[in-house]
């Protein structure tokens, strides 16, 4: 075992050699080992200072052979705080007193003398032990807080126009079933949150969402962030670890982005959706999982069925329910609703005395065809906060790049062009402002690169 490998250990133990004993092994091995004779200061040891494992003696002068003063001490342990990893000694162990001590909270039961080897050996797996338990703690903090901001209904998807009011009802409608539900949408409509508010309102709400971007895992990591590994596998397989689908069991599982799926993983996609289990590299134990699957793509998922691209069968199994989130620019109504909230958001996150958005900038808002949707009009009240001196957000704070004579964005052909047209004649255009920068014209449609690479190919802009 590697030197200070075990944490900061606590033993109660009213023989001074077997504490004198133990302190000499264990301080090369843990990083502080706190020793106490009288059973008596444990309430004072512990309101004082934090442990990562108690060895607790079964049995002091007081009563030699039955263990209850031990059973005493244990239980008062675990009333001051249940994750408390705590290890009985005794001289006079027997099986029933070991399975009484574990049924009363004990992680463990050694026998003294103990082995040098065996000591170390347990409170090694204990100190594992309470490690998971600070990450499950961890995660249930962090679980919570999530819960408390997304438990307003609809709280981030702002609204009020009649499209936005039907995805809204679809999502009261679904989110009571256990239905597979396929949300379809462009680049920064909400997605994500509308996959959140089906996770809030259903009857998982107090298990997991777990979210994976189909489009960000390589294809040699794929089985091992979904289905999980076992230590060894494969090269950097460094410990046994547990994949998205064992960590979404019982909660939500959002695969975002599965159009950018290569056809030779949605066949192991598939199978693991009709099996209703997962297996973990290196081993050939089936593990069973029980999820609820909301998947979205801003890609044409029926014309790659038709292409050959991707599979019917797949399409068939994560599209239970449909629903489509409209663009910004079919929601224009929602543009003051949308601006006026971000607008208090950003004001508050940079300090700045910003009461409202001005009656001309706020037409140009709505005159804007927003490519990039909600995202982009996020970050382009985001910049003219920060970039704003009065108490007013002016047109000139927005940078919206349209032209001087006619804002050409505006007016790129919607009555006389189809969407792919204005799509590609909108990155062309923020293409040419930045001079081919990628990185810059991504940020100002509002997309991550990848994404926008995906559509320089689809658009033959490269």
């Amino acid at each position: 075992m590697e030197e200070k490998e075990i944490g900061k250990i606590l033993m109660i133990d009213d023989d001074e050699d077997v504490l004198f004993a133990a302190k000499m092994l264990l301080k090369k091995h843990a990083k502080q080992i706190i020793i106490e004779k009288n059973p008596k200061k444990i309430p004072f040891l512990l309101n004082n200072d934090t442990y990562d494992v108690i060895l607790l003696d079964m049995n002091f002068s007081k009563d030699t052979t039955s263990g209850k003063e031990g059973f005493y001490w244990l239980e008062k342990i675990l009333e001051h705080d249940p994750s408390l990893v705590v290890i009985m000694i005794t001289a006079f162990g027997d099986v029933e007193m070991a399975v009484e001590a574990l049924k009363k909270g004990a992680t463990d039961f050694i026998l003294k003398p103990w082995q040098n080897e065996k000591l170390l050996a347990t409170l090694g797996t204990a100190m594992k032990l309470k490690e998971s338990y600070r990450e499950v703690d961890k995660l249930k903090k962090a679980k919570k807080q999530l819960e408390e901001e997304l438990n307003q209904p609809f709280k981030e998807i702002i609204g009020n126009s009649k499209s936005i009011t039907e995805v809204f009802r679809m999502i009261e409608k679904v989110a009571s079933t256990d239905a597979n539900v396929l949300i379809l949408g462009e680049n920064g409509t909400g997605k994500e949150l509308v996959a959140r508010a089906i996770h809030q309102r259903s009857l998982r709400r107090d298990n997991s969402f777990v979210t994976v971007d189909m489009g960000a895992i390589t294809t040699t990591l794929f089985e091992s962030e979904l289905f999980g590994h076992k230590k060894g596998s494969f090269t950097d397989a460094r410990e046994d670890r547990a994949g998205r689908f064992e960590v979404a069991n019982e909660g939500t599982l959002f695969l975002d982005e599965i159009g950018n799926l290569p056809m030779g993983l949605q066949s192991k996609l598939l199978t693991v959706l009709q099996n209703r289990h997962v297996t973990r590299i290196g081993t050939n134990k089936p593990i069973p999982i029980d999820i609820r699957l909301v998947c979205a793509t801003n890609m044409p998922l029926y014309d790659m069925v038709h292409d050959n691209t991707f599979r019917q069968d797949l399409l068939y199994r994560i599209n239970t329910v449909e629903i489509k989130i409209p663009p910004l620019r079919e929601r224009r109504d929602d543009v003051t609703l949308l601006a006026d909230h971000f607008l208090v958001q950003y004001a508050k996150k940079y300090r700045k005395e910003i009461e409202k958005i001005s009656e001309e900038a706020m037409m140009e808002l709505k005159k804007y065809p927003w490519p990039g949707n909600i995202r982009e009009l996020q970050h382009a009240i985001e910049r003219a906060v920060i970039m704003s001196d009065s108490e007013e957000i002016q047109p000139g704070d927005l940078f919206l790049q349209m032209g001087d004579k006619e804002h050409e964005m505006g007016a790129i052909g919607m009555d006389n062009m189809n969407l792919d047209d204005v799509e590609r004649a909108v990155i062309k255009k923020a293409l040419d402002l930045h001079e081919g920068n990628i990185s810059k014209a991504a940020e100002d449609l509002g997309l991550t690169r990848a994404s926008l690479y995906r559509r320089l190919e689809k658009h033959g802009l490269q």
